[in-house]
């Protein structure tokens, strides 16, 4: 099943589009319902995916800790888009009924090629990430 405009327009990712680039995006993407406690995807599984939460919540974990807790709007698996070799590097579970709209890297990345706003939204959220990363890593020495 396709995904609607609307629910792409509330995406801060997607906030530079406009509304022709929307609707090819929307119609590319696909949309998966994930019950509460089931697995989106599970850490050093292969990835291949990158999805956006539409409804619910999601958290994810790095080994048994949870490191964040991911709301509408929000999005994972960028990093399999720019690297599909690696392997995930931490697990995704619902937290809540929560549906998701999910795309394949083949399928993404002419479309980021033909919008580079949205690589520049991606660059700096892995960034965060990155110095987050850091940090934690920097305080747990």
């Amino acid at each position: 099943m396709a995904v609607s405009v609307d629910a792409l327009k509330n995406v801060p990712l997607m906030s530079g589009l406009d509304e022709r680039g929307l609707n090819r995006l929307a119609a590319a993407f696909k949309e998966r319902t994930v019950g509460a406690g089931e697995e989106l995807v599970k850490q050093g599984s292969g990835g291949v995916a990158f999805f956006i939460l539409l409804e619910g919540e999601l958290a994810v974990r790095i080994g048994d800790e949870v490191r964040a807790t991911l709301s509408p709007g929000d999005y994972t698996g960028e990093m399999s888009l720019l690297d599909p070799d690696a392997l995930r590097s931490a697990s995704i579970a619902a937290t809540t009924d929560s549906r998701v709209a999910y795309m394949s890297s083949w399928e993404f990345k002419p479309f980021v090629l033909e919008h580079p706003e949205i690589a520049w939204e991606m660059l700096k959220v892995l960034a965060k990430r990155v110095r987050e990363a850091e940090q934690r890593r920097a305080h747990a020495a």
